[in-house]
């Protein structure tokens, strides 16, 4: 990912304990985090680089598939890009009703056109047919999305 040195410093050690091309393996999220990785978050969003920036801590939250913590601070988030956060997360706790309405509200993100082949409502509507066998291109599409969508909250 292309980030802000500072940013790729205090994730390296998540990035280590659990390599992007392994996270959020799971469409609808049936276990959470281990207690290890639940750490190093805690650390990260701790660190100089990541406090006042609440995109990128749900976005963590989510990386880890700890979907209440989330939840918690993208609700607090009262804009496109916490609506963003805040429909993924819905969708991937498998609320795809709710996950539509959030995904209504951000109506088009900047993010969405660098996503390649991406529509956050079809998207939501593959997942609820197709998440129980985690489809390899669903989550493929899942970890685009996240990658892209942190990129651009860190640079922006």
């Amino acid at each position: 990912m292309d980030l802000p040195a500072n940013i790729t410093n205090a994730l390296n050690p998540l990035f280590v304990a659990l390599p992007p091309q392994q996270a959020m393996a799971q469409l609808v999220v049936g276990q959470g985090a281990t207690a290890e990785l639940i750490q190093l978050v805690e650390g990260i969003v701790k660190n100089e680089a990541m406090v006042g920036t609440p995109a990128l801590e749900a976005a963590l939250w989510l990386y880890i598939d700890e979907l209440d913590r989330s939840h918690r601070v993208s609700q607090g988030i009262e804009d496109q890009t916490g609506s963003f956060w805040h429909g993924i997360m819905h969708r991937r706790e498998g609320d795809f009703s709710n996950s539509h309405y959030w995904f209504n509200k951000v109506e088009h993100h900047p993010a969405m056109d660098l996503i390649e082949g991406y529509d956050a409502h079809e998207f939501v509507d593959a997942a609820q047919a197709r998440h129980e066998g985690n489809p390899n291109d669903l989550v493929d599409l899942q970890r685009r999305e996240w990658q892209t969508l942190f990129e651009w909250c860190a640079k922006a």
